[in-house]
């Protein structure tokens, strides 16, 4: 996140008065040519930065130089700390680290005010490493390659070059322009794997059609659905639906009419309802589960039949 390695070059600049362009770039784990380009922006911003070259040179601040958080509000200094714990919840790397610094040049105590998990059971700092290596790709503009399985299970080597990282419907993207298919694409992160940054560089396209559809992307086909969910089921009904999708009927039991995205997610998850689901509707949707329940049935008093050669 750009805006906050800027703070955090400044913290470090006030501490250590000098630090060279190549320990920044170890430290941010970014280019020097990145690194430089920060220096710009900063002395942009007004802010008194230079670079010495030459032995004992480095970047530094002006002399008796101190951030002086009076350029901001209180109310700007909390919406910055605010946006930063928000960040945090998402597990973006580092951002931690960089709430506390931030805090402390602006003589504040944070309150955690929010907490959020949105990792997988068991994955460990594999998805941190994830983010961590999909950010210096898109800051560094390198071209990244990984194998994707899409929403029917198919899979396919892609070479993308990043644009941005997306959260949405509870789950984080990678929104990219695809070499292969020549277009814009929107990739889950969760469905990447064997990912690497490659040596091959890119000039960044114009990204207004790809911010535009990435929505539309993400959303799929989506066609609409009624279920009926008996009366024990009604705390996934408000807890996954809302309230103008819901009618309460006569009996107890709940109907829900949705729109759905098409695709095995939608089989997996309405069979998650178990004998809570009293009927669903189009019809050869319903004679889609029951065909997949027969199977399960047949697996489960067959086990020995099922067992790997």
């Amino acid at each position: 996140m750009t805006i906050s390695r800027h703070f955090e070059i400044i913290y470090l600049l006030l501490d250590r008065k000098v630090v060279t362009a190549k320990e920044l770039s170890e430290h941010f784990e970014v280019s020097t040519r990145t690194i430089y380009r920060d220096v710009d922006v900063l002395s942009g911003a007004g802010i008194p930065i230079y670079a010495n070259k030459g032995r004992g040179g480095g970047i530094s601040l002006l002399e008796g130089y101190s951030f002086n958080a009076s350029m901001l509000t209180s109310d700007e200094q909390e919406d910055i700390l605010v946006g930063l714990q928000t960040l945090a919840v998402t597990e973006f790397p580092n951002t931690d680290l960089i709430l506390k610094k931030v805090a402390r040049l602006f003589k504040k105590q944070t309150t955690n005010w929010i907490d959020v998990d949105f990792s997988p059971w068991g994955s460990g700092g594999k998805k941190k490493q994830l983010f961590i290596l999909l950010r210096d790709a898109i800051s560094q503009q390198f071209v990244v390659h990984f194998c994707y399985f899409n929403s029917l299970g198919e899979q396919s080597v892609r070479e993308v070059e990043p644009i941005q990282l997306l959260f949405k419907k509870n789950a984080w993207y990678l929104s990219g322009y695809c070499l292969g298919r020549e277009d814009f694409r929107i990739f889950k992160i969760s469905r990447m794997d064997q990912v690497c940054v490659s040596n091959q560089t890119f000039t960044k396209r114009s990204t207004e059609d790809a911010i535009k559809d990435a929505e539309k992307q993400i959303g799929e086909t989506s066609i609409p659905i009624k279920i009926r969910i008996s009366s024990q089921g009604a705390y996934r009904v408000y807890d996954e639906f809302d309230d103008h999708m819901i009618t309460k009927n006569k009996d107890g039991s709940y109907t829900v009419v949705a729109n759905f995205p098409v695709g095995t997610w939608l089989d997996s998850y309405l069979l998650s309802f178990g004998t809570l689901i009293e009927d669903i509707h189009p019809d050869y949707l319903r004679e889609r589960l029951l065909k997949i329940m027969d199977k399960l049935k047949h697996n489960l008093e067959n086990p020995t039949k099922n067992k790997p050669g």
